[in-house]
């Protein structure tokens, strides 16, 4: 598991098992003496879960897509019950399955995450049949076209996305917040670039830049209006993740080598990494992060 317990303060005659070779290379000093130990871990009481979203109620919209795939597995995988959305309920089936088959706990319903009355039923029904809605993340396809410059695009392609994306991301932050406020507490996890911060050089998106600055400054605006009641809102910064670029699409190989090429790390973040970054930012052991955009761009964008 990518995140374990955190390290605690630990005086020496504290410490349990492990090695002390090395202690003093990790010594701090303290009041009465002691040398206090960065090394060892507190143990698990016993009967206590060592997962991080255990028993919290997550709506995914587009868990069949890979990275709503991705991060519902890696929701589940830390205890998270996960209530897939889509439009193809069979798609939503296999990722069930597979989170079942690891011990995952998951649910599946046709919903139309641009369509109001579909939205607003559904996490009323997770919230009164659940109990909660603690995390909801939203990863549909927007409807982009890329490939055409902006000044040969029609007005039609190049406003689907932006609209597509403001109808969405307003929908399902606003579904989950009605609840989330009344139990004052949750998580409004989001995915894609920084507000479009930055151009995209030497490849034609459409409006899907666009798009990413609207929900962007969305996600901005929902952290500080809902803050007060212990809601959270963060978005995860990829400069694209290569293993989730679709076979099916022309000159995928040359996308890749586009997205790899300006990381630090001569990778993009892999699909386990979204979804291991995703479960730490959902849990409380990011509580005081929102408003963030949180960097895996594998130094394609250096903060």
């Amino acid at each position: 598991m990518l995140f374990d317990r955190p390290r605690e303060l630990h005086r020496a005659d504290d410490v349990l098992e492990g090695d002390l070779s090395s202690a003093g290379e990790h010594e701090n000093g303290s009041t009465d003496g002691r040398p206090l130990l960065l090394m060892f871990p507190k143990p698990i009481p016993q009967g206590e879960s060592n997962v991080l979203l255990e028993g919290k109620n997550a709506i995914i919209y587009g868990a069949a897509g890979p990275i709503g795939r991705a991060v519902a597995l890696g929701l589940a995988r830390e205890g998270a019950i996960v209530h897939l959305t889509g439009r193809t309920l069979s798609a939503l089936d296999a990722v069930a399955a597979d989170i079942r088959g690891t011990g995952g706990t998951a649910h599946t319903a046709t919903v139309d995450a641009l369509d109001e009355r579909q939205v607003t039923t559904h996490a009323d029904h997770v919230a009164e049949s659940a109990g909660s809605i603690d995390i909801s993340f939203n990863s549909i396809g927007l409807g982009d076209v890329h490939g055409t410059p902006l000044a040969e695009m029609s007005l039609e392609l190049f406003e689907r996305p932006i609209i597509n994306g403001a109808r969405t991301m307003f929908l399902t932050t606003q579904a989950a917040a009605r609840h989330m406020v009344q139990q004052r507490s949750g998580v409004l996890l989001f995915f894609g670039g920084n507000g479009g911060r930055d151009p995209i050089r030497d490849y034609s998106i459409g409006g899907f830049q666009v798009a990413m600055g609207l929900i962007d400054t969305l996600r901005r605006q929902l952290a500080a209006e809902l803050g007060p009641q212990g809601i959270r809102a963060v978005t995860l910064h990829s400069g694209g993740v290569a293993e989730a670029v679709p076979l099916n699409v022309p000159d995928r190989e040359a996308i890749k080598d586009m997205i790899i090429a300006p990381t630090l790390l001569g990778r993009s973040a892999t699909l386990e990494d979204v979804g291991n970054v995703a479960a730490f930012v959902c849990s409380d052991r990011a509580g005081s992060i929102t408003a963030a955009s949180i960097n895996i761009t594998a130094g394609a964008v250096a903060d």
